[in-house]
């Protein structure tokens, strides 16, 4: 380094870095933004055969639907366009969350992030199946009974939409946490013992969870979004056993801080 070149002081050394955090964040933003409206275009072509799908479930337990406002047809539209595109975005939001939320990887480490992005669709996907094929009937059941002499259940359209899409892409999102937490622990940044530690307060925090993803108040619905979450929790907990390591730390002393220009 030239004898000649400015010294920087700590504070302006520190606003530095700052704004290289932010500009990586201004970056993973965008990447986000861009795979939101990717998926929600691509989407868009497909929405008449994701509301049928969608509309089988109330139309099979003799349920109607009725479209009662001007507006309501696009609205529908847009909010299975965009919930199905923020599924097919979600690998490229985990990746952006998680790199962004993990400072200074290793180039292994990066690689091991990249790996997990197939494994996004999977958890998703069986997290959706599982809140679709399983939750959602009995859910829908029990909603369109419980008036069951005094009011016929017709229900709008939007309203089931947003009740339905609401579910299933909170409940596969939710399946997500495996994934999550083996990361952090390849990382070593969570241990098993930590997680079995604060045991209690997970099953409070998955209950809270459950409270808000579930549709109804009664306990049968909220026991059945419990119990996979309590189970994803332990398989959490079985994942950051095996694939825990210790994170050895970085040598700084070897990297240099200041911009090239100053060099």
């Amino acid at each position: 380094m030239s004898e000649h070149a400015p010294t920087l002081d700590p504070i302006e050394e520190s606003r530095m870095t700052l704004m290289e955090h932010l500009i990586e964040l201004r970056s993973r933003l965008i990447w986000i933004s861009g795979a939101l409206i990717v998926g929600t275009m691509i989407s868009f072509y497909f929405f008449r055969p994701m509301l049928e799908f969608l509309a089988s479930t109330a139309q099979n337990l003799g349920l109607v639907l009725q479209i009662i406002g001007p507006t309501d047809s696009i609205s529908i539209i847009f909010k299975v366009s965009f919930t199905a595109g923020s599924a097919l975005a979600l690998p490229i939001i985990v990746y952006q969350s998680m790199a962004f939320m993990a400072p200074g990887l290793y180039p292994h480490e990066k690689r091991t992030l990249l790996l997990t992005i197939p494994a996004v669709f999977v958890l998703f996907a069986l997290g959706a199946a599982f809140s679709f094929y399983i939750l959602l009937p009995v859910a829908v059941g029990f909603l369109g009974t419980v008036l069951t002499g005094i009011a016929e259940a017709n229900w709008t359209f939007d309203r089931y939409i947003s009740f339905v899409t609401r579910l299933v892409f909170w409940i596969g999102a939710a399946f997500e946490m495996p994934l999550i937490f083996a990361f952090l622990s390849r990382l070593g940044m969570v241990s098993a013992q930590m997680l079995i530690k604060y045991w209690r307060q997970a099953i409070v925090v998955i209950a809270i969870i459950a409270a808000i993803i579930t549709p109804t108040v009664d306990p049968v619905n909220m026991s059945i979004v419990m119990g996979p979450l309590i189970v994803l929790y332990g398989l959490s907990i079985v994942l950051a056993w095996l694939l825990y390591k210790p994170r050895a730390p970085r040598d700084f002393s070897t990297e240099s801080f200041i911009p090239d220009e100053y060099k």
